[in-house]
């Protein structure tokens, strides 16, 4: 029994090396580039209001494809004068995964945040390079975006925006694994525009990882607050985020 549960523990260890080394980049809203050669550098050098602080109810949850290890977590998150806190409400599943995986990942972002490095995950010419290719089947513009360096903080794969220039997600596949144990790390983050700042509002997140397999965390984000001003229960509505979005 003993022996069973030194692997499970080592199991989990190195399931959450697939997510917490990118819990920053996964969650934190990207800031304004200056224009790039492109016809969509006016998307790239507006001068948005920036997200300075926050109040948010995150719901997260993460499972591996063969079930047996999976937990779900919810919690208060704040970012007020420069500083990340969260506050956790609800707990349940796997303790190993809340404690080694959920957790992991709110304490990566509290680290990320208040360390003051979260530029290296941002969506900016710093980090990336940006080049149009057209649009997707649904008629949204599509931007490449390759990372300059090979970090696990960015993202290979593309930004896709609205007719309006709006960033409505950006997916892709980390360009450096977490670490000996995971690969194929693939990111979706989703975003809408709320109160006249762009945040983001859903994060999912998959990967390869030895001797678990496949693996999933989702994070969802429900705003009290954005920049001082309350958000209504109607913005943040799944119906209402995708109508912002879609704007």
């Amino acid at each position: 029994m003993r022996k069973q549960s030194a692997q499970s523990a080592r199991t989990v260890t190195m399931w959450v090396a697939a997510f917490t080394l990118i819990a920053g980049s996964a969650v934190l809203p990207a800031r304004e580039a200056a224009a790039v050669a492109n016809p969509l550098s006016a998307f790239f050098s507006r001068h948005d209001q920036p997200l300075k602080q926050y109040r948010a109810f995150r719901r997260m949850h993460a499972a591996s494809e063969k079930g047996n290890h999976e937990a779900w977590m919810e919690a208060w998150t704040e970012l007020k004068d420069g500083r990340f806190s969260y506050q956790i409400v609800s707990e349940r599943g796997s303790d190993m995964v809340r404690g080694k995986v959920l957790r992991a990942v709110l304490e990566r972002e509290e680290e990320l945040v208040n360390s003051g490095n979260t530029e290296k995950g941002e969506l900016t010419q710093d980090n990336y390079e940006f080049a149009e290719v057209g649009r997707d089947s649904d008629g949204a513009h599509v931007v490449e975006i390759k990372p300059k360096r090979k970090d696990v903080l960015l993202v290979d794969g593309k930004a896709v925006l609205n007719d309006g220039g709006e960033l409505v997600r950006v997916e892709g596949r980390l360009s450096k694994n977490p670490s000996f144990w995971t690969s194929l790390v693939n990111i979706v983050r989703r975003y809408a525009r709320i109160g006249g700042v762009r945040v983001p509002v859903a994060t999912e997140t998959s990967a390869k990882v030895k001797f678990v397999g496949a693996s999933q965390l989702e994070m969802t984000y429900h705003y009290e607050t954005i920049n001082g001003r309350p958000v209504s229960v109607s913005e943040n509505s799944p119906a209402a985020l995708s109508h912002i979005a879609a704007r």
